[in-house]
């Protein structure tokens, strides 16, 4: 990256972290279980809910349970449940007609987080019904306040009951963007491990890989507070405590409900600290190539981590330390490298891969510059890197090699 837009960059960083105690950063209301939703319904005298899935979890029955409870306390659910892996523009918009025709006044996200996106997004429209939401991308592009959302996450990965952010693919243009504005966070946020125990092996993996993302991206970056830097070292305790045995054991519901608190304080730390380049190359794959954001996050951590070298081996060591795996006295290098061959380990005995077939190269310089659009300046990262820099990674996923 060339001295001037390094230097861009890192004084945009330093502004935003100076504001960081200004902003109405604030977390949703915690509720156990799905049965707590009608009655909270019912104080506020809503009527009618639009409920945001996908169709596994209609076909698999897994909403059931609260569509009925919702009948029975007279308020009526209205259902769209065509949200696909990574949510389109066309997802939003077909949700936000039947919220529209239906005098609908909750929406009610329940998924992972696909339904979780979208049901963002819908908010959004709600609020600005004549601004696209190409219009409101990028940071603090909504003001006004949304229906009341609440996000019953059903994987213990994305975070999103607690986030500010709507990541949208545009399927034309074969890219992702995101939506940051604090109207966004969810009011409630729904940690109910029952709605967990059906998740497929591969999704409970990187699923539960992201949320680790999330916590090492928030910890490793240049605008990280206490606060934040506790959570996120929570979170990857409980990840790395909980993971492999809600994968094996997928009906445990304490590892159900450690992952599950694991993937809030992850999300809650990057909300505010944020995310790195991780998170943009992950979120041009998805966007070119469907690839799911947990997949894709989960196979470039360690890649990334270890293209951060001695930038960011003081706080790998900090972490390995905090989770039991290294000593105060040990060495600091060879302790990240621990921490660093610790997640290649996860992966690997998960059954995640480290590499996509689906990647051309003849992509790749396009994927790169949203990437580094998506990235500079506004993520805190170790070591800035540009477009040309950011290509490597691709290269590498593509290959299966290792830095």
């Amino acid at each position: 990256m060339n001295p001037i837009k390094k230097l861009y960059c890192r004084i945009f960083q330093t502004c935003f972290r100076i504001a960081l105690p200004l902003l109405p950063y604030r977390e949703p209301k915690i509720l156990g279980s799905t049965d707590m939703i009608p009655k909270i319904l019912k104080s506020k005298n809503i009527e009618k809910v639009l409920l945001v899935t996908d169709t596994m979890l209609r076909v698999n029955k897994v909403t059931l349970s609260l569509e009925e409870n919702l009948k029975d306390k007279g308020i009526e659910c209205f259902v769209y449940d065509k949200v696909q892996p990574n949510p389109t523009v066309s997802n939003v918009e077909a949700a936000l007609k039947i919220y529209n025709d239906n005098s609908c006044q909750v929406i009610i996200a329940f998924g992972g987080g696909s339904p979780m996106d979208c049901a963002k997004a819908v908010g959004a429209r709600v609020a600005y019904p004549n601004r696209t939401l190409d219009d409101m991308k990028g940071i603090l592009k909504i003001i006004k306040k949304i229906p009341l959302l609440i996000a019953v996450p059903t994987t213990a990965g994305t975070g999103s009951e607690v986030t500010l952010t709507s990541v949208i693919t545009d399927s034309e243009k074969k890219h992702k963007y995101t939506m940051n504005s604090f109207p966004l966070i969810p009011r409630y946020a729904v940690l109910d491990p029952e709605v967990t125990y059906s998740l497929p092996k591969h999704l409970t993996a990187t699923t539960g890989m992201d949320a680790l993302t999330h916590a090492v991206e928030a910890y490793i970056g240049r605008s990280t507070t206490k606060k934040t830097r506790r959570m996120a070292i929570e979170a990857i305790k409980l990840i790395y405590e909980n993971i492999e045995t809600a994968y094996n054991h997928p009906l445990n519901k304490q590892a159900r409900e450690n992952m599950l608190r694991a993937s809030y304080l992850a999300g809650a730390a990057f909300t505010q600290s944020y995310v790195g380049y991780v998170h943009a190359v992950a979120h041009s794959l998805g966007g070119q190539y469907n690839i799911s954001h947990g997949l894709a996050n989960s196979v470039l951590l360690p890649i990334v981590l270890k293209e951060y070298g001695d930038t960011i081996h003081s706080k790998l060591h900090k972490l390995a330390v905090s989770v039991g795996m290294s000593k105060e006295s040990d060495d600091i290098a060879l302790s990240a490298e621990r921490f660093i061959a610790h997640i290649r380990g996860l992966n690997k005995r998960m059954n995640i891969g480290e590499s996509f077939s689906q990647i051309r190269t003849e992509d790749i310089p396009v994927m790169a510059k949203h990437a580094d659009k998506e990235a500079n300046p506004l993520y805190p990262v170790p070591k800035l890197m540009n477009a040309k820099e950011l290509e490597k990674f691709y290269y590498m996923v593509y290959e299966g090699t290792e830095i």
